[in-house]
């Protein structure tokens, strides 16, 4: 196959298909999805079929048990993906809405319209569930998609794809609406994020390499965040309970996600009264501590924790702990290791939980919740593509409207400019 006239085939398809999608009804592409949905529900044997070939080639490649799992598709993973389906047919749709219409001095009237993005091209590894949860949210958007999937998932992506193609059809929108990349060749990655005149924004959705790879080499605007270092500061106006159960949450809810607390900041006032309430609470749940010079003064048993700690994404159950010097030393450590992506401070104090939400510069910042609250679902947007920590366009946990833009609408009635 030859790639680069491959993928130009493709974003030339989804570029013609964006127009038909933007100018769809709310009504016709809510009936996609919920066509697709049914498509999914009829196509049950044919998707565990496939996916018990993308497992057998996952076994015979050595992938580890945690990779095998993300790449099953149980029938309640495949429950999930049609009720996600009609979750977001039943979302307000973003498109076509005006805001903010005001009246200027010459008589005409200035307003934002909200529309579709275009194109847009998502790059994903392992979980066949993303096809779906990406597509719905880009064709409720009135957008078209390319969707590049992780090669270990192939045949279930092409499954998957088929009822998407389905759904489409039924409502009369063109199939190349949603386009699965057919080939596991990585090249196929690097052409997709330099097509600029077919796609017009890239979501990676993967580790760390693949993003930094994506950010580096792509000539197409890329929304992403590269690590989840996120804190919880506990200040010295803090609640003592509330600070245990909001923190021992923030790390051990779940390892694996960027939204994780890896680090741990204490004022140096009530480090000796709260750390002895930590320490064993986090080794209850088998959490390994790495702590700062005062830390190992009262928790003597644990890890010394070196700068490279204060940097770490561990997604792992290890917890960097330091002791700081009050709010001033909390902002200034989290504004130098914090990834940008969420921090939390617990305190009983309405002054300084406003000085941290206002000078702490990450996309999601909270006061007495745990990091584990950033994500799209729980933040009301329905479903989200992805965190973004950048701060032009999107930020934060990116949902429908995050896949949209505006363009100023002006209304008049013959007027000209004097």
């Amino acid at each position: 196959m030859d790639i680069a006239a491959y993928m130009t085939e493709v974003g030339q398809q989804a570029r013609a298909a964006a127009t038909l999608v933007a100018r769809s009804t709310t009504e016709t592409r809510n009936r996609a999805l919920l066509a697709t949905a049914e498509a999914l529900d009829a196509a049950r044997s044919e998707l565990a079929e496939a996916n018990a070939l993308d497992l057998a080639g996952g076994r015979e490649s050595g992938l580890d048990d945690a990779m095998l799992d993300r790449l099953e598709l149980t029938p309640a993973r495949i429950d999930t993906m049609i009720e996600g389906l009609r979750q977001v047919a039943g979302l307000p749709d973003p498109i076509g809405a005006i805001t903010d219409m005001a009246y200027r001095p010459s008589g005409i009237q200035v307003g934002k319209m909200r529309v579709p993005l275009g194109v847009i091209g998502i790059i994903y590894e392992s979980r066949p569930n993303v096809t779906v949860e990406a597509a719905s949210l880009c064709l409720k958007s009135g957008n078209a998609t390319i969707l590049r999937g992780g090669s270990e998932s192939i045949h279930s992506n092409q499954a998957i794809a088929r009822c998407l193609a389905q759904g489409l059809a039924e409502v009369g929108l063109p199939e190349s609406a949603v386009q699965v990349i057919k080939t596991t060749d990585r090249a196929a990655v690097g052409e997709l994020i330099t097509l600029p005149e077919y796609v017009d924004v890239i979501v990676p959705r993967g580790g760390k390499g693949l993003i930094e790879r994506i950010s580096r080499d792509a000539r197409v605007p890329v929304i992403k965040h590269l690590d989840g270092v996120c804190h919880v500061y506990i200040d010295s106006h803090a609640d003592p309970e509330k600070a245990v159960k909001v923190a021992v949450n923030a790390k051990t809810h779940r390892y694996g996600t960027c939204n994780t607390m890896e680090t741990l900041l204490l004022d140096k006032e009530i480090a000796a009264d709260m750390l002895p309430l930590l320490g064993p609470a986090f080794t209850e749940k088998g959490v390994e501590l790495r702590g700062c010079e005062q830390t190992r003064e009262i928790l003597t048993d644990i890890t010394a924790a070196t700068e490279a700690d204060w940097e770490e994404e561990y997604l792992a159950p290890v917890l960097a702990i330091r002791v700081v010097e009050g709010l001033d030393g909390a902002i200034a450590h989290i504004n130098r290791y914090s990834s940008q992506h969420t921090d939390s401070i617990i305190t009983e104090n309405y002054t300084r939980a406003r000085r941290f939400i206002t000078e702490v510069d990450s996309s999601s910042v909270m006061v007495n919740a745990s990091t584990r609250f950033a994500d799209g679902f729980e933040y009301g947007l329905g479903a989200e593509i992805g965190i973004s920590t950048d701060k032009i366009h999107a930020r934060g946990p990116v949902g429908l409207e995050g896949l949209t833009s505006q363009k100023y609408v002006v209304f008049g009635d013959g007027h000209i400019r004097a």
